[in-house]
């Protein structure tokens, strides 16, 4: 090679190297450019995202960030001893407010203040845990699996990652009412209202409380309700039958019949007019409660001849107390078919006046409210008599069930043992209610398949706690636990004194006395 083509190879491999060179140059600079632009773009991303993200937890706590500002800004310009005695004197304001009006500071600031603590202080940073723990988020199932290998063995593992936003349900906001907390919690997709039904007793176990209830507000929205105090642990008492003689019967409302207090602390009013009621309940459980504490606040209608009450009484005892008030009144199961046989001939004498002319016949003196009262229903339909004598008061029963409504007739049962082998016309009754029972399958069997996981749990109701159950049924979305009026023996004999118009009877002793039904508003968390 001579030197002519080494000068030509140096030159061309010199060229080489100078238009790489330049290459190079440009392709760094056109990476460099894309490179801005890309960390321009992912800045201004990441901003719009943040000002959204913060945007909307401004506007979803505006409450509490608009607080926070005002007290910032109050220290800043104003300082902290005015700070200071402004809380001072709002905290003693509203103390002095609840000392002197309990029911109105709960209402109008109580219930706001309570909600706000609870959620920041107890649901927000625990609730997310509980949820866990109780195996309501949604699993994510492509973990990816790390292979560990070393020269004596090789073992997989899955890494533990955190729960993503999309796996676990997010609060919405709290209630808080007298009793009880209602934490609004939007499900993820995967998730059914049934699957936090099925955990509610899981829940109240996590939250350190006797009671949860799960209402579902949309189809992806539960409300998930815990019971802080129970307000049903005294006893209620009845009217006092002395005021109720300056009562007019026609102005009692019989769709809406005061009968004891709710679990919310409101009135509790069940209808005589228009809904038969099945009522089921172990020996002691406060049937008789249920049945009086009615029966007392109708008084003035019963003497005045807008409602005749007729009893069937099996043992002859209970409803025996007070038999003046009854129209008919029977004990054995021939006396029973007797007096059935006599309401149903007045209710087709009824429906052949009133046919083609109403759909509803009203209430009045000439058409009164027929109301039958079947104590231990289930042993005239199960257990006592022969069997023709069974069937016929079975089908008396479902006749006056399916057709006595719109003409002012209206059966409430009573029964210890709710399975459909004892009351087979169980399900003509549109609303139930369940005392405290043996088993929890009785729940089921007395307010429905689900009643149970909804928070109906009238198996675990104390034998302490007569008269203590819970409803479910026509008009009722979810289980209300009530507890009826308790009725001594005073009062029946007080009640027979006002339905027959002898001289009153004198009560020895004080008795405490609740106020004559008063109208309720709408409890937090359930309705009346």
């Amino acid at each position: 090679m001579n030197a002519g083509t080494m000068i030509l190879l140096c030159g061309g491999l010199a060229l080489g190297c100078w238009v790489l060179a330049k290459i190079g140059h440009a392709v760094t600079k056109a990476l460099e450019s894309l490179a801005a632009i890309a960390a321009v773009f992912v800045a201004l991303w990441l901003a719009v995202k943040g000002a959204y993200l913060g945007a909307r937890w401004l506007v979803r706590h505006l409450r509490t960030v608009g607080t926070t500002a005002a007290v910032i800004a109050w220290w800043h310009w104003l300082g902290w001893p005015s700070l200071a005695i402004t809380f001072a004197a709002t905290a003693a304001g509203l103390g002095v407010w609840r000392w002197c009006s309990v029911g109105t500071f709960d209402v109008r600031a109580g219930r706001r203040i309570r909600a706000w603590w609870q959620r920041w202080t107890v649901y927000a940073p625990r609730m997310p845990r509980w949820l866990r723990a109780c195996r309501l988020t949604v699993p994510d199932d492509r973990h990816a699996l790390v292979i560990n290998v070393n020269p004596l063995r090789r073992s997989g593992a899955v890494p533990r990652q955190r729960p993503r936003r999309d796996q676990t349900p997010r609060i919405l906001g709290v209630r808080s009412g007298p009793s009880w907390d209602e934490v609004q919690v939007r499900l993820v997709p995967g998730q059914t209202p049934e699957d936090v039904d099925e955990a509610a007793r899981a829940l109240a176990v996590a939250r350190g409380v006797a009671r949860c209830q799960v209402r579902e507000l949309e189809p992806n929205v539960v409300s998930i309700d815990f019971q802080r105090r129970n307000l049903l642990a005294d006893v209620v008492a009845c009217p006092d039958v002395a005021e109720l003689r300056q009562v007019a019967g026609d102005g009692l409302d019989l769709s809406r019949v005061w009968s004891g207090r709710t679990e919310y602390g409101t009135d509790w009013h069940q209808p005589l007019a228009g809904g038969h009621i099945l009522c089921a309940g172990a020996t002691g459980a406060g049937k008789n409660s249920v049945m009086w504490a009615p029966l007392v606040s109708i008084g003035p209608a019963i003497r005045d001849g807008l409602c005749r009450v007729s009893g069937i009484d099996p043992k002859g005892m209970e409803l025996a107390y007070g038999r003046d008030i009854f129209h008919r009144y029977a004990v054995t199961s021939k006396d029973a078919l007797e007096l059935l046989d006599d309401l149903i001939g007045g209710m087709e004498a009824r429906k052949r006046e009133h046919a083609q002319k109403v759909r509803t016949v009203p209430i009045t003196r000439e058409n009164p409210l027929e109301l039958l009262e079947f104590d231990e229903i289930g042993a005239l339909v199960r257990y006592v008599g022969d069997r023709k004598t069974r069937e016929a008061i079975t089908e008396r029963v479902a006749l006056l069930t399916t057709q006595g409504r719109a003409l002012g007739y209206t059966v409430r049962g009573y029964v210890q043992e709710p399975t459909k082998d004892t009351v087979p016309v169980r399900d003509l009754f549109p609303r139930r209610i369940c005392l405290r029972v043996a088993t929890k399958s009785h729940v089921g069997m007395v307010l429905g398949e689900h009643a149970y996981d909804r928070g109906a749990w009238a198996n675990r109701v104390g034998e302490s706690e007569a008269g203590v159950g819970y409803l479910f049924g026509e008009g009722i979305r979810e289980p209300l636990r009530v507890r009826a009026a308790w009725v001594p023996d005073d009062a029946i004999k007080a009640l027979e004194q006002l339905v027959t118009g002898s001289a009153p009877l004198a009560i020895p002793g004080p008795r405490a006395v609740l106020p004559f039904p008063q109208a309720a508003g709408a409890p937090t968390g359930g309705a009346a």
